[in-house]
């Protein structure tokens, strides 16, 4: 639909300006595109109580996200422990704190690297590879199959994926923890000089139990916070393979944009709500 010129006060006609479809993009990206994943969140939440559960489609999803996401994961650990471990040793270093070295080093690597390093990994690997399942899907016409049939395409397709992402986020976590603690500890040991027992010894120093539980809670919503966002942008593809590959590219972008802010939000609400250990 053409829009129709516009008239100026002499009367003469103005063309129509060219920056309105631009304008009108910007409003569905900014005001429709949140309300329809917020509903089909939503809509999902209420599929997760629907019998029966997919436990098929649960264990080929979550073996696939293992598969893609295990040794990624296992690599970037330990640079990212290793690199922690060096800026947190250097700056103990210029306190006069050596024997914290261990304690601050868990600290930022249980905390914020572990969940972090997770999400990251989740989003890349696994949302790309649900928002490409679901994209194909959709563009061939199978998804609107699936609703003539009445079957729940969230209930079928969707909440066995965002389980598997939030059953795998909270294992790949703990393993960027042990991975990145045991980088951390030999690079502090072999290039800073640091002792084996006064890097064991002061784990305990500043941790606590309570920062694994908030760096798990941070997984799991991590995880499903992934995989609404690929479902929600494989299932509203459109455009053929170019519209998947469009979608795949902004599930990415956008998860982990929302990763980064849920993450403050934790981070916020765990440091007013669990006292910290002191020295």
């Amino acid at each position: 639909m053409t829009q129709a010129p516009e008239r100026t006060e002499s009367g003469t006609e103005r063309p129509p300006s060219r920056l309105a479809p631009v304008a009108d993009g910007a409003v569905n990206v900014i005001l429709r595109e949140p309300g329809r994943f917020f509903a089909m969140s939503l809509d999902t939440i209420r599929a997760m109580f629907k019998w029966p559960f997919q436990w098929r489609e649960f264990l080929q999803q979550a073996w696939f996200i293992v598969s893609v996401t295990v040794a990624p994961t296992i690599m970037v650990a330990i640079p990212f422990g290793a690199i922690l471990s060096l800026q947190v040793g250097n700056l103990i270093r210029q306190l006069g704190a050596q024997s914290q070295t261990g304690s601050t080093a868990v600290l930022a690597i249980v905390r914020e690297a572990s969940p972090i390093v997770t999400a990251l990994l989740i989003a890349a690997a696994a949302g790309s590879a649900i928002c490409a399942d679901l994209g194909a899907r959709k563009i061939r016409e199978e998804i609107d199959a699936m609703e003539v049939l009445g079957i729940n395409p969230l209930h079928r397709l969707v909440v066995p994926r965002v389980f598997a992402c939030a059953f795998v986020g909270l294992f790949l976590n703990g393993i960027v923890s042990v991975v990145g603690i045991a980088g951390g500890y030999i690079f502090n040991v072999m290039l800073q000089g640091g002792t084996p027992g006064a890097y064991m010894s002061s784990f305990s120093g500043l941790a606590q139990l309570p920062d694994l539980y908030q760096a798990e809670v941070k997984a799991l919503v991590f995880g499903v916070t992934a995989a609404l966002v690929a479902s929600y942008k494989g299932l509203t593809a459109s455009g053929g393979p170019k519209g998947v590959g469009d979608a795949v590219n902004q599930t990415v972008v956008i998860a982990a944009m929302a990763l980064f802010v849920e993450n403050f939000v934790l981070s916020a609400l765990y440091f007013q709500l669990v006292p910290q250990k002191g020295m």
